[in-house]
């Protein structure tokens, strides 16, 4: 009786923990044969939620590369337009500014950072990409020496054997930004009424403008293709990673609807073992005696 009352307290023990933990088992031994099959679902779990992860990160880099693609183009396409008005009036009050600060918008775009290493530098990360600091240096200056970057690609495992390159050099965006902003400043300064050789000089620089968005939007499609992809690897990471969940919590996880069913019916049973065991111990041959 000692032995059955001592087995009774062990199955409400083992209740007890199943509904303080939600589990069924504390370790993959009582598990039993479901073991190989959790180990292996719990495998794949991590390997998706790896590839969550770096997807995520993926995404995150290529939000920063079309923030600041994005910013570039806003920038040149407003000085575009400040410059067609200067051509169209002959006037071109507060242009020269708007040309700096264009040129400015462009240099910070490609020589931003994440996590302090240029975005657009490919390997190159000890220097940054465009080599102009400000638009006096674009005079003379050969638009394939404009940039210190090289051709290495960032590139990422975001699925099973998939690899997506997906980084982004300066020189993507094309000479043709170097050629238009090297055409303004070697017009000279522009005062409130352009000479005629600088009008002919904002004339071209618009064409040569036009020529770098063409450049600039086919990057930036291609890197709307890449968002699209990096998304849709990263939903299905997610979507397996749910899944694996689900099947390592059929094996794993307690039905505590029953746990507490069980525990009730082991309590019971535990104290009628007392009660009983109780009424024996109490028992002696004076009883009958008697």
């Amino acid at each position: 009786m000692s032995g059955a009352i001592q087995r009774s307290q062990q199955g409400l023990a083992a209740s007890q923990i199943q509904l303080n933990t939600g589990k069924k088992a504390h370790d993959y031994a009582g598990l039993g044969t479901d073991a190989v099959r959790t180990l292996s679902a719990r495998a794949m779990l991590a390997q998706q939620q790896a590839h969550q992860s770096v997807a995520s990160r993926v995404g995150t880099t290529l939000d920063l590369y079309a923030s600041h693609i994005n910013q570039v183009e806003k920038s040149t396409m407003d000085l575009r337009e400040q410059l067609l008005t200067a051509v169209g009036t002959k006037q071109g009050p507060g242009l020269q500014e708007a040309i700096e600060a264009a040129f400015n918008d462009f240099r910070n775009a490609m020589n931003a950072s994440e996590g302090g290493l240029p975005l657009f530098a490919g390997a190159q990360t000890n220097s940054t990409p465009l080599v102009p600091g400000v638009l006096a240096d674009t005079i003379g200056l050969n638009p394939a020496n404009a940039y210190a970057n090289d051709q290495s690609r960032l590139s990422a495992r975001v699925g099973d054997g998939i690899d997506v390159e997906f980084g982004i050099v300066a020189s993507d965006l094309g000479p043709n930004f170097i050629r238009a902003f090297r055409t303004l400043a070697e017009a000279g300064p522009i005062g409130e009424v352009p000479t005629g050789a600088q009008m002919i000089a904002l004339s071209q620089a618009v064409t040569e403008f036009d020529d770098a968005l063409v450049d600039l939007r086919s990057v930036n499609g291609e890197l709307g293709r890449k968002q699209n992809q990096i998304e849709t690897l990263g939903t299905r990471a997610e979507d397996r990673a749910i899944l694996l969940e689900e099947v390592i919590g059929k094996v794993e996880n307690a039905d505590l609807g029953q746990v507490a069913i069980d525990l009730a019916q082991r309590k019971s049973t535990l104290e009628a073992s007392y009660s009983v065991f109780a009424q024996l111990s109490g028992l002696s041959l004076a009883n009958f005696l008697n």
